[in-house]
């Protein structure tokens, strides 16, 4: 167990505690699972294709998502400053982890069959709530690990490492689980999908191991030197209510950022959600082929992540994320009409490549997006008040979100109606994401890069 440290230590000019920073980096390393096995490239798609097939396991999934979605977009805020009024960030933090272990392995049951679809589902949109709880204590301590000149850079490590550790899982499930012919790691065959269900199982203890680090690491959070008295869920809500008051008095420009922020990481998130489902119905992958663009896809968004974060420090956030979210527009505009195959007379385009080409281009715009978006709110965060703001930034997002999946579902209902070709139907989806993310870089327009440290700015929004 290292020794207890402080943001105070990592004063601007003062070595940052890499030992704290490669433990936290870890636990993103692990968390990686969630998102790029379980949401994205297996199980995401396990369940559209293979559990609810024709169109009834992503419409299932869309549902189940909002549902998620609004139960985080009213909790999240006031479970994060419960967590701080008590001191609790980091105990928190561990019970959820585990909470999303456990629901991933619990992902073994579902067989590939169309009674298992509500189940599946249901685990599916219960495991993203709780990782989303433990991911708004997580983001919350980037205010105890980096100072405000170099919170961009460890951001963007922390979400490089992220995606590292899903290319290292996915290649390790694709080689021992999904590629060729059975008999695969631990003697399995392929009946009844064991093969890919074991993959939930190897998820969960990977997520499990490399959490341990950070768990086991004494960060001494901000929250801690904070602790107040224990108070109602409904005074949790009445302070909750003056905080958000008191930003549009004192502090706007945090207020607009979490509102912008809210649209557009949506669209980024919903890149990865969608964007295996869309590789499989519509561009033809296979279930082997989306694991292997998975693992390149994450190595573009690492890489875009770690650049992502060097250009946050030196140019600001919001330059960074504006960038990105214009570039991932025009790619995915593009990608709407490459789903047949195009005669550019020098060069016929397949659809597979089409999505090789322009899938990876969205990896690398995702990534710097979305490590500068924590970096933006660490630097407007109090350390103290960390986890609340971190809970209204996964709120503002869940607010949103919760009408995504549901615009999305709409689409794919209107599509299917005029047009019974699923692949077709499931392409409705880029028009869903493309619509968020102008959305979001309109709401950027309104939104300045943060200036100063935000210990000067606590006062503001203290209820």
């Amino acid at each position: 167990m290292t020794s207890a440290v402080h943001a105070d230590d990592t004063a601007s000019g003062q070595p940052l505690h890499k030992r704290v920073i490669a433990a936290w980096s870890l636990w993103s390393w692990g968390n990686a699972t969630v998102s790029a096995v379980m949401v994205t490239f297996v199980f995401g798609t396990y369940i559209a294709d293979a559990v609810g097939p024709g169109g009834q396991g992503t419409q299932y999934l869309t549902t189940a998502n909002a549902i998620a979605g609004g139960i985080i977009a009213v909790t999240a805020p006031v479970i994060g400053q419960r967590a701080d009024r008590a001191g609790r960030r980091r105990l928190w933090l561990t019970i959820n982890t585990f909470i999303v272990v456990g629901l991933v392995a619990a992902c073994f049951f579902i067989k590939p069959e169309q009674g298992y679809l509500v189940l599946g589902v249901t685990l599916m949109a219960t495991m993203t709530l709780f990782d989303e709880l433990a991911n708004l204590n997580y983001n919350a301590m980037i205010t105890d690990i980096a100072d405000h000149e170099r919170m961009g850079r460890v951001s963007g490590i922390g979400w490089g490492a992220g995606y590292l550790g899903g290319i290292v899982i996915l290649a390790i499930v694709y080689f021992g689980l999904v590629a060729g012919d059975p008999p695969y790691w631990f003697g399995l065959g392929d009946e009844e999908a064991i093969n890919i269900r074991m993959v939930a199982v190897v998820a969960a203890a990977w997520f499990l191991l490399w959490a341990l680090p950070l768990l086991f690491t004494n960060v001494k959070t901000a929250d801690t030197e904070v602790v107040q008295d224990k108070v109602s869920i409904a005074e949790s809500y009445r302070r909750l209510i003056h905080v958000i008051v008191g930003l549009w008095k004192e502090d706007r420009n945090t207020l607009w950022f979490l509102l912008a922020s809210a649209i557009y990481r949506d669209g980024l998130s919903a890149v990865f959600t969608y964007g295996a489902i869309l590789g499989v119905t519509v561009f033809g992958f296979t279930t082997g082929d989306i694991l292997l663009f998975g693992i390149a896809g994450n190595i573009a968004a690492a890489l875009g992540a770690f650049a992502g974060g060097w250009f946050d420090d030196r140019i600001g956030p919001r330059q960074v994320i504006m960038t990105c979210v214009t570039a991932l527009v025009l790619i995915a505009g593009v990608m709407y009409f490459l789903d047949v195959e195009r005669d550019f007379g020098l060069f016929v385009l397949e659809p597979t490549t089409a999505f090789w080409i322009l899938g990876l281009g969205l990896c690398l715009f995702v990534g710097p997006a979305q490590a500068s978006s924590r970096a933006f709110l660490g630097r407007l965060a109090p350390p103290s008040r960390a986890a609340e703001l971190f809970g209204l930034y996964a709120t503002a997002g869940r607010s949103v979100s919760f009408l995504t999946p549901a615009l999305i579902s709409l689409i794919l209902l209107i599509s299917s109606a005029e047009d019974t070709d699923v692949q077709r139907g499931d392409k409705a989806i880029i028009l869903g994401v493309v619509t968020i993310l102008l959305m979001g870089l309109a709401a950027m327009l309104l939104v300045k890069n943060p200036t100063g440290p935000a210990k000067m700015r606590e006062h503001r929004i203290r209820s």
